[in-house]
């Protein structure tokens, strides 16, 4: 936290944003943490509201990035568009991977379900203009958006596989559904993951939700790096799956 920004490490569970009126979400709870610490008052809040630049799922945790002035935001905000930060996941998938691999594709989202499809490349009988329905299907090629993702493994059982992922592209489930769309899914994902799997995991760890975790985020022109620790519920399954190692978090760091 500076002047300008805070970063919040924010728990599964809890709404970036509301969805409803009625909501409370981290941005309800990073208004009253800086009233309460005296970075603001209630006059600054006719003029300015803090706000947040990324947005995680409801059920993934970690690092959310906030302006606390109109100045912190707009930096911010120019990073996140401008693709001039890095940001690093942790995940636990289904099966083993063995080597780091960059990914791509197309996403297309369907509104009114909120899932979406990855497809790994454009396809051709799409129009570019949206007044002209493909397969009587009302779509166009805009709809389909490019996406990037890294991964690197960090330890596997071969049933199991920790990875850190460089998320390069941020769309919507983009980590959830494109690591599902190569066959491995997250744990606990009950969205795009795999059904026995997520049933193993609920059994023997107590796993409600996604095994997914904004890690890391590097901003070089703001001088910021930050990670946060391993959550409890990935040491937790590391450890009973026996591939915990005290040299994790240090593994981690390094890999980028």
């Amino acid at each position: 936290e500076n002047n300008d920004i805070v970063l919040i490490n924010k728990p599964s569970g809890m709404l970036s944003q509301k969805s409803e009126p009625k909501d409370i979400s981290l941005v309800e709870y990073l208004t009253a943490y800086l009233l309460h610490s005296g970075s603001i008052n209630y006059e600054d809040l006719n003029i300015f509201h803090p706000g947040i630049c990324n947005r995680l799922d409801r059920n993934t945790s970690g690092i959310v990035a906030a302006g606390k002035t109109m100045n912190g935001l707009q930096k911010l905000s120019a990073h996140f568009k401008d693709r001039t930060l890095s940001k690093y996941y942790i995940c636990i998938v289904k099966g083993e991977i063995t080597k780091r691999q960059l990914v791509k594709g197309y996403l297309k989202k369907d509104h009114s379900s909120n899932r979406v499809t990855i497809y790994k490349q454009l396809p051709d009988d799409i129009p570019s203009d949206k007044n002209m329905p493909a397969n009587d299907k009302n779509t166009d090629k805009s709809e389909y958006m490019p996406i990037e993702t890294e991964y690197v493994p960090v330890v596997s059982n071969g049933r199991i596989t920790l990875l850190k992922i460089h998320l390069i592209t941020g769309r919507s489930h983009q980590i959830r559904a494109h690591l599902a769309s190569l066959s491995h899914p997250l744990a606990g994902d009950y969205k795009y993951g795999d059904a026995s799997f997520n049933q193993y995991f609920a059994d023997k760890y107590s796993c409600k939700n996604q095994m997914l975790h904004s890690y890391e985020i590097d901003i070089p022109d703001m001088n910021i790096h930050v990670h946060t620790d391993i959550p409890a519920s990935f040491i937790n399954v590391l450890k009973g799956e026996q591939i915990w190692q005290p040299g994790i978090p240090e593994v981690l760091e390094a890999l980028h």
